[in-house]
């Protein structure tokens, strides 16, 4: 790969990660005039009519994309159906809570996704996995006390946690249907959930806002969840997907730092506490992403002369070791090569 193109690449994933960042910030200062519920719904609005134009403007590309099948209509559904409620738990965490813990919390995901995708898809987790998982959740479980000495449970917290193990299970729907079109998917998403909420909030009485908070609240929905769904995929193709993952995973500690300058967070013991370990869980988290299996083979050819005559044995063995993932793959084999003097020592000594 050319190294600007890798270079863009690697931009377009921290844009991604940055976009997807900026969304509880902003969320906090929006909540002042948008009730919870129709603010989760004009952000899903935003992201589905905002990548429903960039797929009229790239049809033309899309042409030989699969589109979803009566047969994902389960995983559809359900992915439509949880978009609806993680972002009203999210928006409700963030008003009645801390924005800066809203942000850390955000990376319990990981954990719900991990578990969700080993209990019921029967997917593999890694022992590094595993101790990330614990760092993550102590975290969580530090970051939902409220601070100053108090173990007074955070009401805000739990709603931000319950968003995300509603992720969690969607982002395994969602992985079910990944192959299929992108396009077609997150507009699904967006106009699908952001319609759920808007019906959602009309039951429960809440007040249409100003037109000026509802265009507001869509164009950061594009940014936040369209956009940054779209940068995220284009660096996919380059990077792949564990190196883009691992670059997405600095977006709470974005935020975070956005909710201490836009909201003005005061920033307690207890979530210093909770930083510590959620950082060490994240690196763990990328670690692990970065990391890839690989079966290393060796091959040992072994040419000898016997009785004038000559002898050649191959001899292959394997051996699974792990590497940080890269671009290219790679192999190599070993040649050993022993002289008939080597040889005739070999027998001598009953070798």
């Amino acid at each position: 790969m050319k190294k600007s193109k890798k270079s863009m690449a690697v931009i377009m994933a921290l844009l991604a990660a940055t976009f997807y960042a900026i969304n509880t910030p902003f969320s906090k200062v929006l909540l002042k005039n948008v009730t919870p519920t129709f603010m989760a719904s004009f952000l899903y609005l935003g992201a589905g009519i905002g990548v429903g134009i960039m797929y009229l403007l790239n049809s033309k590309r899309e042409k030989n994309i699969e589109k979803l099948s009566k047969t994902d209509l389960p995983y559809t559904l359900g992915m439509i159906v949880l978009d609806i409620l993680a972002p009203i738990f999210l928006m409700i965490g963030i008003n009645i809570g801390s924005a800066s813990n809203a942000s850390l919390l955000g990376n319990f995901e990981i954990v719900v996704t991990t578990l969700i995708a080993l209990l019921i898809f029967k997917e593999v987790v890694t022992s590094r996995l595993w101790l990330a998982i614990g760092f993550i959740t102590l975290s969580s479980i530090v970051l939902s006390f409220e601070g100053s000495g108090s173990f007074k449970f955070s009401l805000g917290s739990l709603f931000v946690i319950l968003a995300t193990c509603c992720w969690g299970l969607e982002n395994n729907c969602t992985r079910m249907i990944s192959n299929k079109s992108t396009y077609e998917i997150v507009i699904l998403k967006g106009i699908f959930s952001g319609t759920g909420s808007f019906i959602i909030a009309i039951i429960l009485g809440e007040r249409i806002p100003d037109i000026k908070y509802i265009l507001t609240s869509m164009l950061l929905g594009f940014v936040a969840y369209g956009l940054s769904i779209f940068l995220y995929i284009r660096a996919q193709r380059d990077l792949g997907a564990a190196k883009t993952s691992a670059y997405y995973a600095i977006a709470p500690f974005i935020g975070t730092f956005l909710s201490f300058v836009v909201d003005g967070d005061k920033l307690t013991e207890v979530y210093f506490i909770g930083l510590i370990f959620m950082i060490i869980g994240s690196v763990i988290v990328v670690y692990d992403t970065m990391l890839k299996n690989h079966i290393h083979y060796h091959i040992h050819t072994i040419v000898h002369t016997h009785n004038g005559s000559t002898h050649k044995h191959v001899i292959k063995h394997e051996h699974t070791h792990s590497h940080l993932v890269s671009e290219e793959k790679h192999s190599h084999s070993h040649e050993d090569y022993i002289n008939s003097v080597e040889h005739k020592r070999m027998h001598e000594t009953g070798v």
